[in-house]
C-alpha cells in the first residue's frame, strides 16, 4: 500500500566544502543562479544531466520555468545519486572523491511549502527524477500519492521501476534559504565536526548529526 507520510522530509545533498558559500549567502541555489552568480562550488552532480535540466527539462506544472532553475531534493536519505557518488564510475560524473565528504541538508516538506506559498516562492514535486524527460510535475499538496512512498523507503533498488520512482523529487525555484534548513547530516564524526565548525559562528541553530545509515 502506498502511505503518504504524514511529514515528510526532504533531502538536498552537498559537498562540505560548499556549506561555507551556503551559509555566507544564506541560501542554497538553483543551478542557474549559481551559474549566473559564479560563487566557489564544488559539484557532485552529472554533467550531462544538469545540462539538460538547465536547458531541455521543463517544469510542467510551471511550464515556463525549467528544472536547473530550482533547488533540488531528495525524499530520502541513502539515495541512488550518493550511491553513484560511492562507487565513483559513471561516465559522466567528473567528482571522484566519493562519499565521505558530502552531507545531507534536511528540511520539513510542509514547512517548505507553507514558506514558498507565503513567499510566492513556485515548488513542484516529481514522480521520477527530474531530470528524466518522463517526468510527471505536480504542484498540490493533495497529490502526494502521486509519488511510490514504498519505493521511496526502498534500500533495494535494483528492480528497474523501484530505481526509478525512489529519485522522485522535491523543487524550489530559484534558492533555498537556510533557515528552513532543519538538520545536516554527515558520514562521521569527522565531517559533522567540520560542519559544527562552519555553522558556529552563523547564528543558526542547526542539527548536525553522523548518520552512516543515510550512506553506502
Amino acid at each position: 500500500m502506498n502511505i503518504v507520510p504524514e511529514n515528510p522530509k526532504i533531502y538536498h545533498l552537498t559537498h562540505v566544502g560548499n556549506l561555507q558559500n551556503i551559509f555566507d549567502s544564506g541560501k542554497v541555489l538553483s543551478d542557474a543562479q549559481r551559474i549566473f552568480l559564479a560563487p566557489a562550488h564544488t559539484n557532485v552532480g552529472i554533467s550531462e544531466i544538469k545540462r539538460r535540466r538547465l536547458e531541455e527539462l521543463k517544469v510542467s506544472c510551471h511550464p515556463d520555468t525549467k528544472v536547473g532553475e530550482y533547488v533540488p531534493f531528495y525524499f530520502c536519505p541513502r539515495s541512488i545519486m550518493l550511491f553513484l557518488i560511492y562507487k565513483g564510475n559513471h561516465p559522466d560524473l567528473t567528482y571522484k572523491d566519493g562519499q565521505n565528504s558530502i552531507v545531507y541538508l534536511q528540511a520539513d516538506l510542509r514547512r517548505v511549502i507553507a514558506w514558498a506559498e507565503a513567499e510566492g516562492r513556485r515548488w513542484a514535486f516529481s514522480d521520477v527524477n527530474a531530470g528524466a524527460r518522463y517526468a510527471f510535475f505536480y504542484c498540490d499538496l493533495d497529490q502526494l500519492d502521486k509519488i511510490n512512498w514504498d519505493a521511496v523507503n526502498a534500500t533495494d533498488f535494483r528492480e528497474p521501476l523501484i530505481k526509478d520512482k525512489k529519485q522522485a523529487e522535491f523543487l524550489l525555484h530559484k534558492s533555498f534559504p537556510v533557515d528552513l534548513i532543519e538538520a545536516i547530516g554527515a558520514i562521521n564524526n569527522s565531517v559533522a565536526a567540520c560542519v559544527n565548525k562552519i555553522i558556529l559562528n552563523t547564528g543558526h541553530a542547526i542539527t548536525v548529526d553522523t548518520k552512516p545509515e543515510w550512506y553506502f
